[in-house]
């Protein structure tokens, strides 16, 4: 994994600027303060899913992306519905790899709400 090339394919998605970074992290800030670090591994990592809940807007900007770079994503998280969004929980969500191999999930409504 190159930690650059995964922060950098974050911050494009997501539309972050650059955090500052130290030592063996490259950071993003998402917008409600939560800090992502990322270091390249001595081992091999096996893969994880990370949701991020964005708006329309930002949904629509992201999928217009990912299918102007030709980047292979799905509907669902079996990754049986190739180059489709989904509508479920009255929103829309898609699935797709990061740099390293890792599934990212972009929603704009969670699926529950709790009380």
């Amino acid at each position: 994994m190159d930690r650059n090339e995964s922060a950098r394919s974050f911050r494009e998605r997501l539309e972050l600027s650059e955090a500052p970074s130290w030592g063996p992290f490259t950071n993003i800030q998402l917008d409600d303060g939560v800090l992502l670090q990322f270091a390249e591994s001595p081992v091999e990592i096996q893969m994880q899913r990370y949701t991020f809940m964005v708006d329309d807007d930002l949904f629509d900007r992201a999928y217009r992306r990912l299918c102007d770079a030709g980047i292979e994503h799905w509907a669902d998280p079996q990754m049986r519905r190739p180059g489709e969004t989904n509508t479920g929980h009255g929103g829309r969500g898609v699935y797709f790899r990061d740099p390293a191999g890792h599934a990212i999930e972009l929603l704009t409504r969670p699926y529950l709400t709790l009380p």
